[in-house]
């Protein structure tokens, strides 16, 4: 097993330790692991246990992530740890998150020599929390970077400001999952805070591509006054942030709640979109809101059926009246 000495904690008395790479702020004596399972304290000496251990690796459309803005229509090479920051009750890979999986080992150098080959523009680090890979991720990007391909992270952005800064300067583009704009909800049901990850996008926005991910789950934050608070203050960091409605699913411990209604998504994409320059509804099909529109002239730009992508657009530019789509592009 490739284990490494971890990054981002500060021995304490008696060989015990705090992690200092997530809020949760671990404080982890001899012999035990944080809330993640990933970092394990050995005589005063933190180790990430996960280091380049993989439970899966496929070729996904970058699509899928979602990533609507960067470099649509292109596959990704796509992996994940097993572990995860949060234990969010609804959670689609909770077997591989939270639970023990098996894993095998790929080295940074041949991690970027799969991506090269078979058409990927890069290395997409998740399905669980690819944050639990900081060393992993940091040595990996700057490898990608010279071979020309690209690194993404779909994360639950759950993240301390220092090593925010430091990954986010490292990594291309970002689907950050906001669960909730209320804190209450991230400690019920996902056993983290809302603050941090706000901040995280903020931090990401100013460096990368971000694009922001809320599932939207029937009687827990799919209140009008919810999606217009989370709308209100992703607008203030920026309106060009593309946003994504994801359709909820019975799975994990949330097994007893309906699929979210057609109609509830249908209100969250007309209330967002009254801001946003872009909005897309994710997990059913609705007419209209998977495709990219020019925000000015409202042209289509990008079309969309499922993960077929047709780019209308030259380098992200609307083919009607030239407007910049916000995003990475060829």
């Amino acid at each position: 097993m490739e284990e490494r000495e971890a990054l981002y904690y500060e021995k304490l008395k008696d060989a015990k330790v705090r992690c200092r790479l997530c809020p949760h702020l671990c404080g982890i004596p001899d012999g035990e692991r944080g809330t993640c399972r990933l970092r394990e304290n050995r005589s005063g000496t933190l180790y990430t246990l996960s280091y380049g251990r993989t439970v899966t690796a496929n070729l996904d459309p970058i699509e899928k992530k979602p990533l609507y803005h960067f470099l649509p229509g292109t596959l990704i090479l796509s992996i994940g740890p097993n572990g995860c920051t949060f234990s969010c009750q609804n959670c689609q890979n909770w077997s591989i998150s939270q639970e023990p999986a098996p894993t095998r080992y790929i080295s940074p150098e041949d991690l970027v020599d799969m991506a090269s080959r078979g058409g990927s523009i890069g290395v997409a680090f998740t399905y669980t929390e690819p944050l639990l890979w900081f060393e992993y991720i940091k040595d990996v990007a700057p490898l990608l970077h010279e071979r020309g391909l690209k690194s993404v992270l779909v994360t639950n952005g759950f993240l301390n400001e220092e090593p925010a800064r430091e990954i986010a300067s490292l990594v291309d583009g970002f689907n950050v999952d906001l669960k909730s704009i209320r804190d209450e909800f991230y400690k019920k049901w996902c056993g983290g805070r809302v603050e941090p990850v706000k901040r995280f996008i903020e931090i990401a926005t100013a460096v990368s591509h971000v694009e922001v991910t809320n599932l939207i789950i029937p009687g827990l934050n799919d209140s009008a006054e919810d999606i217009g608070k989370l709308v209100e203050w992703l607008v203030s960091v920026s309106p060009a942030i593309p946003l994504h409605f994801s359709r909820f699913f019975p799975q994990h411990k949330m097994n007893d709640r309906p699929p979210t209604p057609r109609k509830k998504l249908e209100e969250a994409f007309q209330i967002a979109s009254q801001q946003l320059d872009y909005v897309y509804i994710g997990n059913i099909f609705i007419e209209g809101t998977e495709s990219t529109r020019c925000r000015k002239c409202h042209e289509l730009v990008i079309q969309r059926a499922g993960y077929t992508t047709d780019v209308l657009g030259t380098g992200g530019h609307c083919p009607r009246c030239g407007t910049q789509v916000k995003g990475v592009w060829a």
